[in-house]
């Protein structure tokens, strides 16, 4: 049997874990919004139409933050429209996802619908097709008090007290030439520094996410960073980083590894990030907005999923509608971990998206709402993940990869919360065959035996048939299971890991 050891120290760590790490995106395309979170018919629908099964199902999920409105949806977006008495709201074109956009849902119900689920909001203006001046507005309309008209329209709009939206997004993927308005890194870092300062003018205190590349495979990858940030550097706070994940050809061994490459993609915009900081001479440091992640079968929607014609324009069309498996939660499991690895440099992230689009719930128009396989560990480590990260030291037999090369057949993280006396520890097992015993040396935790740390629950995410799945037919067929392989004892807890699996333990 294969074997790991893990050493836990909460003298080392990375760095403390931020809330919005937990952050989730909520996109007007597809049915994320309409009949997803949001359908005034619905047996649980509340007063303003929303879908209280969702609102407790978004609640267990943990999700502390949300990016809203898009995505490639805000680039071709006009805020206004999404504001006011909803009967005279007009009705718009989203070519982004070529769809009908009818704004019944905008700003201040999604405002509401938070409020709902106890949720931030982190908002996106739309630099794609328009400018500084409409993202001072919406700041304006959003975040000032009252005196002024745009402020006044927002309290005539039925909200007296101000949004007070903390962290904006500049712009979307402009990179990317299937995005409205994307333009080349000098042009974009340019008209991203012209907003950030105008913005900051108007409200100081607001954070500021400048777009990164839309993947690491982008050929201007690390060129793209190092441009942009030139420009704004001193005016912005974030980078974002965007990726997605699936399983191509029956390479299952390299899906399982999906993390490597996060972790090098984390790496290398943190080392052009620190390059640019080196150059400008600053004292400030970028951090990263990881707020577009997921396992998402992209090439199967290429080639299904494309919605074309001049008069074909459907409202809330199913797109993007993955069923994720449990092969694809242990993946998703390790990205988490991924980032928590990261958690000094990486302080907020973004599940793309929440709710029937790529997202870990689902719904049925007039029917139940469900949990799909990649709830479970976004849900368990939003609850168990807090105070710091800690730098593990992990020793583990390895495997080959076509994509990646030779890497570990575990993956592991820890954390610490020295205030609240818990520690939690992650682990994903990548073998496809085989079980891993995992030895977790706990004895820095609790004293020199480490008699002291009890094992509070350990849950398991596997399956014999790694391709099961949650579906509307059968929606509770995959789900955690408590793991009985736990022994104590001599500042050690051993853990079996079955094969393709994601485990958490929680310990006091």
């Amino acid at each position: 049997m294969p074997t790991a050891r893990l050493t836990i120290d909460p003298h080392f760590t990375v760095g403390a874990i931020n809330r919005r790490l937990f952050g989730s995106f909520v996109e007007h395309l597809g049915r994320c919004v309409y009949d997803g979170i949001y359908e005034p018919g619905h047996p649980t629908a509340d007063a303003e139409g929303f879908r209280q099964d969702v609102i407790d199902l978004v609640k267990e999920l943990g999700v502390s933050a949300i990016r809203y409105p898009g995505g490639n949806f805000v680039s071709g977006f006009r805020w206004e429209d999404s504001v006011g008495p909803r009967d005279e709201r007009p009705t718009r074109l989203d070519l982004a996802w070529h769809s009908t956009e009818t704004n019944q849902v905008g700003l201040h119900e999604f405002s509401s619908w938070l409020g709902k689920v106890g949720s931030e909001l982190m908002l996106a203006v739309n630099l794609g097709t328009r400018g500084p001046l409409e993202a001072l507005d919406l700041l304006e309309y959003s975040n000032i008090r009252s005196g002024t008209t745009l402020s006044n329209q927002r309290i005539a709009n039925g909200r007296t007290d101000a949004f007070g939206v903390s962290m904006w997004c500049l712009g979307n993927e402009m990179d990317g030439p299937w995005q409205l308005g994307h333009r080349s890194a000098d042009d974009y870092g340019r008209l991203a520094s012209q907003t950030a300062k105008a913005m900051r003018q108007l409200d100081p205190s607001v954070e500021l996410v400048v777009c990164g590349s839309s993947s690491a495979h982008m050929p201007t990858f690390g060129e793209w960073e190092r441009v942009v940030l030139t420009h704004p550097y001193d005016d912005v706070d974030y980078i974002s980083c965007h990726a997605y994940y699936e399983e191509k050809d029956g390479d299952l061994g390299s899906f399982l590894a999906s993390a490597v490459d996060m972790d090098h993609f984390i790496e290398s915009v943190v080392a052009t990030a620190d390059h640019v900081k080196a150059v400008n001479g600053s004292d400030k440091t970028i951090n990263i907005s990881f707020d577009e992640w997921n396992v998402w079968y992209l090439s199967r929607h290429q080639n299904l999923e494309v919605i074309t014609g001049i008069d074909n324009w459907p409202t809330a069309p199913r797109l993007l509608e993955d069923v994720y498996s449990v092969a694809d939660a242990v993946v998703f499991g390790s990205l988490m971990i991924s980032l928590l690895k990261h958690a000094d440099r990486v302080t907020s992230a973004s599940l793309a998206q929440l709710v029937n689009v790529i997202a870990p719930i689902m719904t049925e128009p007039g029917g139940p709402a469900w949990k799909q396989s990649t709830f479970f560990p976004f849900a368990l480590t939003s609850k168990l993940a807090t105070g710091s990260a800690l730098e593990v030291r992990l020793e583990s037999d390895t495997y080959d990869t076509e994509v990646y090369g030779t890497v570990p057949l575990v993956d592991a993280v820890a954390t610490h919360d020295a205030d609240a006396g818990t520690a939690s520890v992650f682990l994903v097992n990548r073998s496809q065959t085989e079980d891993v015993t995992v030895e977790i040396n706990v004895a820095a935790l609790g004293g020199r035996t480490g008699g002291g740390v009890a094992v509070v629950d350990a849950q398991t995410l596997s399956d014999t048939d790694v391709y099961a799945a949650n579906t509307l037919e059968a929606p509770d067929r995959v789900g955690l299971v408590q793991n009985s392989s736990v022994v104590t004892g001599d500042g050690v807890i051993s853990v079996t890991l079955p094969p393709v699996s994601w485990t958490a333990l929680s310990l006091a």
